[in-house]
């Protein structure tokens, strides 16, 4: 391979897996990624993954939930994300496993690193759903949260947009895409790669992130094949 990982975290934006449907999943899209992280894994690579939970749940809008609770909400969106997603993998013949940082009866295993590592090391794909755990947290914090946990080489950021923009590129036509910026900067200038919380944990535990667009094709392999057409994150 073109660059050497050992371990990566992938983060999928649910606006991505919705495919051209623009809403819910798109199973022919979710199902082309899982074939690249099966090649990914053959080749050597352990692969976690992070959803949002914005699918099932575009959460706060209303007045009448608390915060905490339109949080919590939230969060079970995820779990629902990663067990339909981890079941296209295993439809394409992976071992996955939907770890928590709360119990949900049989439903997943609860979160520590040792069982996280274990799992790596049998070759199965491991999702990391329900966020941090905590309200006032977003999916992004618990995307770098794992990631240092779990001392990954970097994250795989896959969005519907394909790189990192000095502004909204949907917005603005003369958007300029950068082919790399440093985190102190994306912090500084606020460029939405993460959120800002998310963004100062990367920045102080020095995690890397990749962003690039997903609907591109065989994107996630040529990534780390070196043929790589988003923004470097870097530290």
């Amino acid at each position: 391979m073109g660059i050497e990982m050992r371990r990566v975290l992938l983060k999928l934006s649910g606006e991505a897996l919705a495919g051209d449907k623009k809403t819910g999943f798109d199973d022919e899209t979710i199902r082309g990624v899982a074939l690249q992280v099966k090649q990914l894994v053959e080749e050597g690579i352990q692969v976690g993954v992070v959803i949002g939970g914005g699918n099932f749940w575009r959460g706060r809008s209303s007045e009448s939930i608390d915060r905490t609770k339109a949080d919590q909400i939230g969060m079970l969106a995820t779990i629902m994300n990663c067990i339909y997603v981890s079941e296209i993998f295993r439809s394409v013949g992976m071992m996955t496993s939907v770890l928590t940082p709360f119990e949900c009866g049989s439903f997943t295993k609860l979160f520590s690193k040792d069982r996280a590592n274990k799992y790596f090391g049998k070759n199965m794909v491991v999702f990391f759903a329900g966020g941090t755990g905590h309200p006032y947290f977003s999916t992004d914090t618990g995307v770098v949260l794992r990631a240092v946990e779990v001392d990954a080489d970097v994250i795989l950021l896959a969005k519907a947009v394909d790189g990192v923009y000095d502004s909204d590129p949907r917005t603005n036509p003369e958007a300029r895409k950068y082919e790399e910026v440093s985190i102190d900067e994306v912090i500084e200038k606020n460029l939405q790669v993460v959120d800002m919380t998310a963004s100062i944990l990367a920045r102080d535990n020095k995690m890397p992130m990749w962003v690039f667009a997903l609907n591109e094709k065989d994107s996630i392999v040529n990534t780390l094949k070196g043929q790589f057409h988003g923004t470097k994150v870097t530290v």
